[in-house]
């Protein structure tokens, strides 16, 4: 089909199209069709409207007043083409309505089936529950059936007639017992009982087992066959049996393991990790949880929250303070300081009529001494505290746990730097003070000179008219001891001192060391209450049962009350000198303070080694590289001396060369000290301490030199050496033999002799000896004598047997070492 202008009718595909038609929709039906051409537009209304008209024509089949050039044929093709745009249109909108008629059947079809599904789900749970009704009913009558079963025959049958029950065939009742009676018939014969109807036959005899039996033994009450019933009821109706749910109150640390969480909660482990798994969180037993998370678990399980913090544990130790009516009157803690080399220790072994210093290495006291003197009556507590400078630490703690202190001076030296030191101790503990003027003796004695040096650190004596007492003393031909007794116990008075001995004991650690026969053992003052045998304590980082309690002259006690000292045994670690020991209840309290005391100093020490290492590498980046450190190991046989010597290391060093303590401990050198010190080329220095065989084989085999030393100067004098360069001839000491005590005998005019075998080595008498009892050095000097058979000496090989004596030692036992060294002077130098 063409027009005559050679065009393609509108509507039809391909070719050029004179005009496009439009078409606008509202809610899916035709509002109105426009055809748009060159010159004119049709507008075609709605079906059913009014007739379509050509705008700008007023008829469209007038010829006259039709647009020019439009023919006939062309606008009855085109009036055909609008009629077939229509047509489909509403093709389109009978499609659209047949398709949302088809999804409204759909619908409605699974609206049915849904009904259909719910209706038979009803179904099948009235027919359960019918069921259940119905099994209920049975087990009613069954157990009715059991209790007429069990009552006793109203007739008794006839000689050689079996017995008939009521609820058989003939009695009326039911022809034979429900399976729940033949159950619980067969679970009493299987158990070894008879049948009731048996029982009830035989009523009238007594046989040999019922006589023996006294009766027909134990039965069940009334609540547990009812609780019973009410349990099998619950369990035929498909329900669970649920017991009786007791809620408690859990303390809920900031952390806590899974495993004690469940304990706490009297619950099952599994149940608790199936409850986490349940928050989505997966966590075994062993494995610790949030406070937060478990939070919630213990709600879940119906138990109260409790939240605690894990400084919480040490509620159980918290100060309590007395009653006045409580309060008793305790010893005075005296402490003793001074210079090194005042007349300390001397003075308190004048009140004490003792020889301390005489076992005292280089004759000065290295440990704290605690040592209870009874004057007239009255207690006294001493506390004597070492004068030299390394010793700071120790005097402060002595100062800590004193009521007074007694300011040693002597009258030919005056006030020394450890002097002035021990002043500020005082002054900063608060305790009153006496000065004891010692040495007064001497030719050059001058004790206004102490007086008037004593002026220029705010001390002002009684005789230059200030308050703090001085006595004029010596302890050697005892002068002027009384008068100072007598002003400590005017001092006591005057501080009016009490405690409350009916009390949980408290005490501070003085000294602690570890000794091999007996483990760690803690020298203690006891401040408050009574320590007795076998409390449970807590003292620092360690906790412990007392196992022992020896006072200060070496005997066992069974208690000890405040201002006693004693040395407690039971620790399981050696404490820190200066701890609080701290008695609880139990044994789990005291675990528990300890592990938290424990955990937060590690990660103290761990935070404090961060910020010194960081320190370090800023230091290290500023720093010159010729920066070298010298690394050591120290081992003492106490806590005190080993923090005295760490102190004393640290103050050594410049900008060249510094000393770095690697690791610092208490008790005899081990193997992996050694190892230690292997790893880090650094040398081993024992204080007091040897070591093991093991441990000397390890370092003679690796190179790792071991030294020893009984003076604290003498270590710090040359390590300092050692690390400023400035290295002299040293006595170098060579051991040359070891020996083992077998027997010790009595001789008459020559003492204690040691039957000794010479283990190591050769014992040669011109050679120094040393007497070690359990690693630890008890004494150094000379061999009076050494004899083979009855024949002076003047040596022993080794594997032979032979006679030793101490000179001006006769405290010798069986199992001691003996050890053989020779001295000589050599040179050294710095690597």
């Amino acid at each position: 089909m063409s027009d005559s202008d050679g065009k393609k009718p509108l509507g039809l595909k391909g070719g050029a199209r004179p005009g496009n038609v439009k078409q606008s929709f509202s809610h899916g039906r035709t509002k109105n069709v426009v055809v748009e051409t060159k010159r004119k537009r049709v507008v075609v209304p709605k079906p059913g409207g009014a007739k379509p008209s050509i705008t700008g024509s007023p008829s469209v089949g007038d010829p006259s007043k039709r647009p020019a050039g439009i023919s006939d044929a062309e606008m009855d093709r085109r009036m055909k083409a609008l009629q077939a745009a229509k047509e489909q249109e509403a093709a389109d909108i009978e499609r659209r309505a047949a398709e949302e008629a088809e999804q409204q059947e759909r619908r409605e079809r699974r609206r049915a089936e849904a009904e259909e599904k719910e209706r038979e789900e009803k179904e099948r749970e009235d027919a359960l529950k019918a069921k259940a009704d119905e099994e209920a009913r049975k087990l009613r009558e069954a157990e009715e059936a059991k209790t007429r079963a069990e009552a006793p025959a109203p007739a008794a049958a006839a000689p050689g007639e079996p017995a008939v029950s009521p609820s058989g065939p003939r009695g009326g009742g039911k022809a034979a017992p429900t399976p729940a009676v033949r159950r619980d018939r067969d679970d009493r014969e299987s158990k070894g009982g008879k049948a009731r109807v048996d029982d009830a036959r035989r009523s009238g005899k007594l046989t040999l087992n019922q006589a023996l039996r006294g009766g027909e033994g134990r039965h069940k009450s009334m609540a547990a066959m009812k609780r019973k019933q009410e349990r099998a009821r619950q369990k035929a109706m498909g329900g669970s049996v649920e017991r009786e749910k007791v809620v408690r109150d859990v303390k809920l640390p900031e952390a806590i393991v899974v495993s004690e969480l469940a304990n706490r909660m009297a619950e099952r482990v599994a149940d608790v990790v199936k409850a986490l798994m349940n928050n989505g969180i997966m966590a075994t037993q062993t494995q610790s949880i949030d406070a937060d998370t478990a939070e919630l678990i213990i709600e879940e399980f119906g138990h109260n929250v409790v939240r605690v913090s894990d400084s919480d544990v040490e509620d159980v130790i918290t100060e309590v303070a007395d009653d006045d009516k409580d309060l008793k009157p305790r010893a005075p803690v005296i402490t003793i300081m001074g210079h090194v080399d005042h007349g300390k220790t001397s003075l308190l072994d004048a009140i004490r009529n003792a020889r301390v210093t005489a076992g005292e290495a280089g004759g000065i006291t290295q440990h704290i001494g605690a040592y209870q003197v009874d004057q007239d009556g009255t207690k006294l507590t001493f506390l004597d505290t070492p004068g030299h400078a390394a010793f700071t630490s120790m005097r402060a703690r002595g100062a800590q746990v004193t009521d007074i202190v007694v300011l040693v001076v002597a009258a030919d030296d005056a006030v020394m730097p450890q002097t002035i030191e021990a002043i500020h101790h005082a002054k900063a503990a608060g305790v009153p003070m006496i000065v004891a003027i010692n040495k007064v003796d001497k030719h050059d004695a001058n004790p206004d000179k102490v007086r008037t040096d004593l002026l220029q650190h705010e001390v002002i004596v009684e005789k230059m008219s200030g308050d703090v007492q001085d006595v004029e003393v010596s302890a050697t031909t005892g002068q002027g001891l009384d008068t100072l007794l007598e002003a400590i116990a005017l001092q006591s008075e005057i501080l009016e001192l009490k405690a409350n001995p009916d009390r949980a004991a408290s005490g501070a650690v003085i000294e602690a060391q570890l000794d091999v026969g007996r483990g760690p053992v803690a020298t203690v003052l006891v401040q408050n209450g009574t320590l007795r045998q076998g409390d449970i304590f807590v003292v620092g980082e360690q906790y412990g049962k007392v196992r022992a309690l020896i006072n200060d002259q070496g005997d066992r006690i069974k208690e000890a009350g405040p201002s006693v000292p004693v040395e407690v045994l039971g620790l399981n670690g050696t404490p820190e000198a200066g701890d609080v020991l701290n008695v609880v209840d139990t044994e789990a309290q005291a675990r528990e303070i300890a592990e938290y005391r424990e955990k937060a100093a590690k990660d103290k020490r761990a935070a404090a080694g961060a910020a010194t290492t960081l320190e370090q590498l800023m230091a290290k980046a500023k720093d010159d590289e010729n920066l070298t450190e010298m690394p050591i190991l120290v081992k003492a046989d106490v806590q005190g001396s080993a923090e005295a010597i760490v102190q004393a290391m640290e103050k050594i060093g410049n900008d060249e060369v510094r000393v770095r303590v690697l690791h610092s401990g208490v008790g005899a050198i081990t193997e992996s000290d050694i190892g230690l010190a292997e790893a880090s080329g650094a040398p081993v220095f024992g204080f007091n301490v040897r070591a093991n065989a093991s441990a000397r084989n390890t370092a003679n085999q690796k190179g790792v030199e071991i030294r020893y030393y009984s003076v604290i100067y003498d270590l710090v004098d040359d390590v300092k050496q050692a690390a400023s360069g400035l290295l002299s001839a040293e006595v170098k000491e060579t051991f040359i033999g070891y020996a083992e005590i077998k027997e010790v005998f009595k001789v008459t005019g020559v003492g204690k002799v040691a039957g000794c075998i010479v283990t190591e080595g050769v014992a040669r008498r011109s050679a120094g000896v040393r007497l070690l009892r359990d690693n630890v050095v008890i004494h150094e000097g000379t061999l009076k004598t050494l004899k083979r058979f009855k024949d002076e000496v003047p040596e022993v090989q080794s594997g032979q047997e032979c006679g030793m004596a101490f000179e001006a030692y006769d405290d010798i036992r069986p199992q001691d070492v003996i050890e053989i060294f020779t001295r000589e002077e050599v040179e050294r130098s710095l690597d």
